[in-house]
């Protein structure tokens, strides 16, 4: 059974795009193309020369809602050093596969995240650190007395930190950018969506290029927030 040697406070979050679909933006044409023409897949692959075309019909297909055919388009990432509360966040989009770094076979990892609010106030971070201190003091406790870690470890904090593994098709994943780079999301799982988002734009420039909160994508703003900073950007400069 492992014990807690260390207690790091850390709040950077490493986001890694570990495996994809080859070429997701010429493969989600190709697989949406064979519904819309009579053309061989060969004379169809030849077609992704073309960047543009490739550009207009995905655009097209996001405009018109035709975007069952981005499910063929699949990413995986390994995401570390986010919380169990953000992790629960994200898990809450079931459309999706997810593998966590186990703590009752790895055991708590003794690394914590703690948002801005918290260690921008130096009585509040007092408090958290106290927190922090005891549960994983007392967690120790546990382990010396014979309890097996999977019972130890439910005197941990949330803000310990963790490492999942998540894979999305390209669908759900702009599905889950629309919500999760919103302003209005917590701001550790907007970290993660927005760096996510980065990964696979990388990748998928084409597919992706309009992807992020509905301002952006849709130009819409769902939440009526007149006050946030991407308004004056995405829903006034469109009303003009």
């Amino acid at each position: 059974m492992k014990k807690i040697k260390k207690v790091e406070i850390i709040p950077d979050i490493n986001v890694k795009l570990i495996k994809y679909t080859p070429n997701p933006d010429e493969h989600i044409y190709i697989s949406a193309r064979i519904a819309y023409s009579n053309k061989t897949v060969d004379e169809i692959k030849k077609e992704t020369s073309d960047k543009e075309k490739v550009r207009n019909f995905l655009n097209m297909l996001r405009e018109r809602g035709h975007t069952s055919t981005f499910e063929h388009a699949v990413f995986t990432f390994v995401i570390e050093g986010c919380s169990r509360v953000c992790t629960h966040q994200l898990v809450r989009h079931r459309l999706a596969s997810y593998t966590q770094q186990s703590q009752r076979y790895a055991g708590a990892t003794g690394r914590f995240y703690l948002p801005e609010s918290i260690m921008n106030n130096p009585d509040a971070y007092k408090i958290a650190q106290e927190v922090i201190d005891f549960t994983t003091r007392k967690y120790n406790e546990l382990i010396n007395m014979g309890i097996h870690q999977e019972d130890a470890r439910y005197l941990i904090p949330q803000s310990v930190t963790s490492r999942i593994t998540v894979t999305m098709n390209a669908r759900e994943l702009l599905h889950f950018f629309e919500l999760r780079t919103c302003m209005h999301a917590q701001k550790e799982i907007r970290v993660v969506a927005w760096k996510m988002l980065k990964e696979v734009q990388k990748v998928a420039p084409i597919l992706f290029e309009k992807a992020g909160p509905p301002c952006i994508a849709k130009g819409i703003c769902y939440e009526n927030d007149t006050k946030c900073p991407l308004y004056s950007v995405y829903i006034n400069d469109n009303k003009k």
